[in-house]
């Protein structure tokens, strides 16, 4: 079970971490700002992300659910993007994040766990960290730092129920002290 990257100078320390590694920056700030399993990020291609502008949307069918979802380009991913498709001669055809020993092939899972695992470590977190910790990075400090409800990370997330999303972010028995700290 991986955990979510749950300090906001960490996020930052990796995104500066990354900055002369434009594919590997995009990759982070898509994940941690859209909250979609990395597995549905891989599958995306050059062409499905070449010209959106910030506000713009795009719709994707999750490999796990089959469920329809959507990926946002906010500002952070738009500024990521634009810099990613700028640094190379990028074919629409060819997959967003591809792999580098294959000319038409996408990074595994495998290889973002490592990634992943590598850019924690050099950010100095303890704790297990993988792909999957990405999407729950966006779910937390959606929750903790924006306040945002457990609803409608659950909806977000595609998860049966609120509780589904409470476990699987690890922050429910900190609310819970949290909350009987309040004085009534």
């Amino acid at each position: 079970m991986v955990e979510p990257i749950r300090s906001l100078d960490a996020i930052s320390a990796i995104k500066t971490m990354l900055g002369d590694k434009p594919r590997d920056l995009l990759l982070f700030v898509m994940a941690t700002n859209n909250g979609i399993r990395c597995g549905d990020l891989l599958r995306l291609k050059v062409g499905d992300l070449r010209g959106k502008r910030v506000d713009d949307i795009i719709t994707i069918k999750e490999s796990k659910t089959g469920k329809t979802n959507i990926l946002a380009v906010n500002d952070s991913v738009h500024h990521a993007l634009t810099r990613y498709l700028a640094s190379g001669s990028l074919n629409d055809g060819a997959y967003l994040f591809r792999s580098k020993k294959g000319e038409n092939a996408p990074l595994t899972i495998q290889s973002v766990n490592r990634m992943v695992k590598s850019w924690c470590r050099e950010a100095g977190l303890d704790g297990n960290y993988g792909a999957h910790s990405l999407r729950k990075t966006f779910g937390y400090v959606q929750r903790v730092h924006f306040g945002v409800g457990f609803e409608v990370l659950c909806k977000r997330f595609n998860h049966a129920s609120p509780s589904v999303t409470m476990r699987y972010l690890g922050i429910s028995d900190t609310e819970v002290v949290g909350i009987l700290r309040n004085s009534i």
